[in-house]
């Protein structure tokens, strides 16, 4: 079956033939709902460089901390090796999508097209609930790494100038926004090739403070608590890798996402291998898990990078691996809050929010998004204030992980939905712009493995790492999921709608961006350039 394209005009027609192919060329020029107040500023680097280093924060640099500690060198190893073949495969199901359906608030909708409006509604609110979390836990993270200086300066006052930061980064316009993140990716992108050299030639014993490391604590105990300690590093692995899905947001804001997507999903393995798996590798060549100063230990709770050049007697390139710490902490925070604000407004956008998140000012940012996601993610991360640091995130990343576990999820369930319904209107995925090519085993592997861990982190609330089952314990961990299902039961009931929509109604053109094919659009211009030549030879003979 040969793809249907489209008139050029303001709404999709069905496809018509002419004798010998399609008659018409795709319509670029309206993006059929997708268009909203936001303003196409962003650019297929700004793109790139926001899916290489949105998920680069306090979950890798602080996290793998704890995670080093409670499961071991091995544990930390497999945890980021299984959470980064989840992530790979939920990227592809977004980049096939995003790049037809280009929309604010990208997966929500997704969700309410291809499963039901209660599944978007339910995916849309939880996921808001991770992005201002997730803001507060690397707002409260900003503390851990500036004590690393000083503890001079009161917890709060912390947490206050560098809220003021993220509401500036926020407020200007969103091309500012993009080059902030542009700068802050690349630096982390820089860096992350310096710490693997440098703690290489550490564990070999090229530095001054130590000798030979080699696979030292790898061989002595590769899980320091068995296999219950394993599954307690996948919330922390799963917490530092979310974001990455951030891609399908910023999509709505570029100009090519036929280009742009791709690239940014191509890019996923770079920072797969070189932020996490070689990372993480070199935390556990390099750091003992019983080391007193890891992040959740009774020490400084330092960054576990920082400890491994401070112990190797390599104190500048400390200080300097605290500093990229910091700015990671500060841009994923960023992220956070512009992401969250897209989430309002596309679900205002689907009258699942009040119609003013879907507005925004004239240099496309929506305030009232931004406002809600500062003041509710800035107010929470006051909560380190009277708790430890290590206490406040643990609290926020199980909290995030299974958020973030329910999206992917959804993400990788309105794929193979989408593509069912694709197939059930008869319709060829050749039509698609562009084809993931691990459809349809990476969507059911991403499924099957978020539905897993959800049912391992439930058991872990109940019996938790070195303690024994307690109700604030269970809740303090677990209470995302039950508020998942509390707003599918209302939504359910508010909606009256069914489980699935029916694949065979589901609109496919409403809100699907049409792209023009370049060589159609050659093919056009040479066949206008041959009629206007022989018209003038025409001319010139009769004249």
């Amino acid at each position: 079956m040969e793809a249907p394209t489209y008139e050029s005009s303001g709404s999709p027609n069905r496809p018509h033939e002419k004798e010998g192919g399609i008659l018409s060329t795709i319509d670029v020029d309206h993006d059929h709902g997708a268009d909203t107040d936001l303003h196409r500023s962003l650019s297929t680097r700004h793109l790139t460089m926001i899916a290489l280093g949105s998920s680069i924060g306090m979950g890798l640099w602080l996290g793998s901390g704890t995670s080093l500690m409670n499961g071991g060198p091995a544990a930390i190893f497999i945890g980021y090796l299984l959470s980064g073949t989840m992530i790979w495969a939920v990227s592809h199901s977004i980049g096939e999508m995003a790049v037809v359906y280009p929309l604010p608030s990208a997966f929500v909708q997704w969700s309410s097209i291809f499963i039901s409006e209660a599944a978007g509604f339910t995916l849309g609110w939880s996921y808001y609930f991770q992005f201002f979390i997730t803001l507060a836990n690397e707002l409260q993270g900003v503390v851990t790494v500036l004590n690393f200086w000083t503890d001079k300066v009161p917890t709060a006052a912390w947490i206050s100038i560098f809220w003021v930061v993220i509401v500036l980064i926020n407020v200007w316009a969103v091309k500012f926004f993009g080059e902030v993140e542009v700068a802050a990716s690349t630096i982390k992108f820089s860096w992350i090739i310096i710490v693997i050299i440098s703690l290489t030639v550490v564990s070999a014993g090229g530095a001054p403070g130590e000798g030979p490391i080699g696979f030292r604590y790898w061989n002595a105990e590769p899980f320091t608590h068995g296999f219950k300690g394993f599954l307690s590093v996948m919330p922390t692995c799963i917490f530092a890798m979310s974001g990455s899905e951030n891609t399908a947001l910023v999509a709505a804001e570029t100009n090519n996402p036929r280009k742009s997507v791709p690239r940014a999903v191509g890019s996923i393995w770079l920072r797969l291998s070189l932020f996490y798996i070689l990372g993480s590798l070199m935390v556990t060549i390099t750091v003992s898990p019983h080391d007193p100063n890891l992040f959740g230990a009774s020490g400084t709770n330092a960054s576990p990078f920082v400890i491994a050049y401070r112990n190797a007697g390599l104190v500048p390139l400390a200080h300097i691996m605290n500093a990229v710490v910091f700015i990671s902490v500060v841009s994923t925070g960023s992220i956070q809050v512009y992401a969250g604000s897209r989430t309002l407004m596309g679900l205002s956008h689907l009258k699942m929010a009040p119609k003013f998140f879907g507005k925004a000012d004239r240099v496309g940012r929506p305030v009232a998004g931004l406002a809600l996601t500062l003041v509710i993610g800035g107010g929470l991360a006051y909560l380190n204030v009277n708790n430890s640091g290590a206490q406040v995130f643990s609290w926020f990343s199980n909290l995030t992980s299974l958020l973030t576990l329910f999206g992917w999820g959804m993400i990788c369930a309105s794929h193979l939905r989408m593509r069912y319904a694709w197939k059930a209107q008869g319709r060829s995925p050749s039509e698609l712009p562009w084809k993931s090519w691990t459809y349809p085993f990476g969507a059911i592997w991403g499924l099957f493995w978020c539905v897993v861990l959800i049912i391992v982190e439930f058991y872990l609330s109940v019996w938790p790492l070195g303690g024994k089952p307690t109700a604030k314990n269970f809740f303090s961990n677990y209470v995302s999921v039950v508020a998942i299902i509390v707003i599918y039961i209302g939504a359910l009931i508010y909606y009256k709608g069914p489980l699935l929509n029916d694949a065979r109604s589901i609109d496919l053109d409403q809100f699907r961006r049409f792209y023009v094919d370049p060589r159609d659009e050659e093919a056009k211009a040479q066949k206008t350039g041959v009629k206007k030549y022989l018209s003038k030879g025409i001319g010139f003979v009769f004249n």
